[in-house]
């Protein structure tokens, strides 16, 4: 153990360790992780989304998992809200229409994931040290002090918390809220003697003819279950058992006949659930037990701190909610846009200020991933709720738009498109957002996000001390080679190149470069008054940025006088000003 590192990475889960991988292989600096368990340790999210994929194989770790036995190919989803009518979705749908080529991830068994992605970490060059547990973190402007668990401490130039959500030490100072207005209980345990969902006879299992894995979600009164395939070693035989779990609100247990964690009661509950009891019937549990998971949908107040050099990534930052799979593809992207950050902050490429600026875009940015991203989760328990009037669980879902919703999450709203994957499953394939019920929380935050006051015969114009000037900043989220929202249009040739990666994304991984191998060049408005404060980043290719400054230096204009001038981004872009109070906006005289 050095005295000295540059970057020290407190666990050493899927974000913690990505992160070291990235970084011990693109700079020279000096990396540890520390985490208190060793590894294989058991842990809960076992099916991914495909944004994993290229996450692992940007870090160099997907060849190895690939070559391991812990793995199953998974193509998608079942999602049964409605008995008569299950949602399917396969991973970016849309494009599959056009090219043929399947997007997939996996079903994994975690512990086994987690140890390699730990040990490839080592492989590349970052001291790993297991069972050794971090206990607190000292910051004196220089980076700080790093207290370990056996009375030892290291120096470090950066703290990067990637220790999951229950991380004392983070915690310690910096508030936790709860995502939405509902707390949820996971309970579980691995089954072996059952059934495939591809297997599922019904004429609309897409998955069935060519036998393609997808992940079960089923709901019930109260709550949902997950089925996942997960190939584990048991009694040192690898056995393909199924983790079958139930997401349900804790106050339901309290009702008589209702503790899931009791096994006799859970599987007669889930045996009695649409569809999962077909594959169930002869389901045995490895373990006399259950396993639980509880209050795990919560974000961070702060996600970085540039003077503290304190970073946070993974579930220590957020996380929202199971139903699709999404926790560990955020993570690892999130290490990404981390490992990034790390690099031009240490590298002499960025003045202070634009790498002050970019501490800034990532807490901003993953902030308001987060918490549309929750918007769009309670969007879809809202229409759930309203089928299911009798139910504790539903009903405390997806009621209110107020996630203590602050000024980028607004801006976010503003900026992206319903989650393709989500829209696709919320609107039976439709994928039109006007098929959502405008009284959910993500379309009632929207329309909360639009500037009322932005009408045809308004007056707008920049406001005294709003200026423009050239700077940096990276892509969030940042998914590599994967559909995305609806706003934004990809050139046929980068869509090729995401076809021939998808084809074998090893060996064509040049196909579909990276956004987050490098930060990108933007305008940058501010407010002279707090040149650190809220800013607005934008592609002056994408968005027009410098046509639509040089339209409105010019003085007070009616805004119906310049809309039909304005492209879509333009458009978006006007009114983040507005929301931003760059754009002051006047009734007409």
């Amino acid at each position: 153990m050095r005295e000295y590192y540059d970057v020290v990475i407190m666990g050493g889960g899927p974000a913690g360790s990505t992160l070291g991988a990235l970084l011990a292989q693109r700079t020279d600096l000096r990396i540890a992780i520390f985490d208190r368990e060793v590894f294989p340790r058991e842990h809960i999210g076992e099916s991914f989304a495909h944004p994993v994929v290229p996450a692992l194989q940007e870090s160099g770790a997907l060849a190895k998992v690939l070559a391991s036995p812990c793995w199953v190919k998974k193509f998608g989803g079942i999602f049964s809200w409605d008995p008569e009518r299950p949602s399917i979705a396969r991973f970016d749908d849309v494009l599959f229409e056009r090219d043929g080529v399947h997007r997939w991830t996996m079903h994994v068994n975690r512990a086994e994931f987690d140890h390699i992605l730990l040990d490839h970490a080592a492989d590349v060059g970052v001291d790993v040290f297991q069972g050794v547990a971090v206990t607190a973190y000292e910051p004196d402007g220089r980076g700080g002090l790093v207290r370990l668990g056996d009375d030892r401490a290291v120096r470090a130039g950066y703290f990067v918390d990637a220790s999951g959500r229950q991380s004392s030490v983070s915690a310690a100072r910096n508030k936790r809220g709860w995502l939405s207005n509902f707390k949820n209980i996971a309970i579980w345990q691995h089954f072996t003697n059952c059934g495939q969902t591809q297997n599922l006879v019904a004429d609309w299992n897409i998955f069935t003819a060519d036998n393609l894995s997808p992940i079960g979600c089923f709901a019930f009164r109260d709550g949902w279950c997950w089925y996942i395939p997960v190939p584990k070693v048991i009694d040192g035989r690898r056995v393909l058992t199924h983790s079958i779990g139930i997401v349900t609100n804790p106050a339901v247990l309290r009702e008589p006949g209702r503790d899931f964690t009791d096994q006799k009661t859970f599987l007669e509950t889930v045996r009695q659930v649409p569809y999962l009891k077909e594959l169930i019937g002869d389901a045995v549990p490895v373990a006399d037990n259950m396993l639980t998971a509880t209050n795990y949908s919560r974000v961070s107040e702060e996600f970085a701190d540039y003077d503290e050099r304190h970073l946070l990534v993974g579930d220590a930052a957020f996380f929202v909610d199971p139903l699709f799979s999404s926790g560990v593809a955020v993570a690892l992207t999130q290490a990404a846009t981390a490992a990034l950050l790390l690099q031009k902050t240490t590298d002499g490429s960025l003045d202070e200020t634009d790498q002050r600026q970019l501490w800034l875009d990532y807490n901003a940015k993953w902030h308001g991933t987060a918490e549309t991203f929750a918007l769009m989760i309670d969007q879809w328990y809202h229409a759930i709720a309203k089928n299911n009037p009798g139910s504790i669980y539903w009903n405390t879902r997806g009621t209110g738009a107020d996630l203590g919703i602050r000024e980028q999450t607004f801006d976010a709203l503003l900026n992206t498109a319903f989650q393709p994957a989500l829209l696709e499953v919320m609107t039976h394939g439709s994928r039109k957002v006007e098929d959502l019920d405008a009284a959910g929380p993500y379309l009632a935050a929207s329309a909360l996000a639009e500037p009322a006051d932005l009408t045809d015969d308004a007056v707008v114009a920049l406001a005294p001390t709003t200026a423009i000037r050239d700077s940096v900043t990276f892509v969030v989220p940042g998914f590599k080679a994967t559909n995305p929202p609806a706003n934004v249009q990809l050139p046929p040739a980068i869509l090729d190149g995401m076809t021939d990666y998808w084809r074998n994304p090893i060996t064509n991984a040049a196909s579909s470069p990276s956004p987050l191998r490098d930060t990108i060049l933007c305008r940058r408005i501010y407010s002279t008054d707090d040149p650190h404060g809220v800013t607005i980043d934008a592609d002056p290719r994408r968005e027009g940025v410098d046509e639509l400054w040089a339209l409105l230096s010019g003085g007070p204009v009616k805004y119906g006088e310049i809309a039909a001038r304005l492209s879509p981004p333009q458009t978006r872009l006007v009114k983040r000003m507005c929301v931003t109070g760059f754009l002051q906006v006047s009734p007409a005289t």
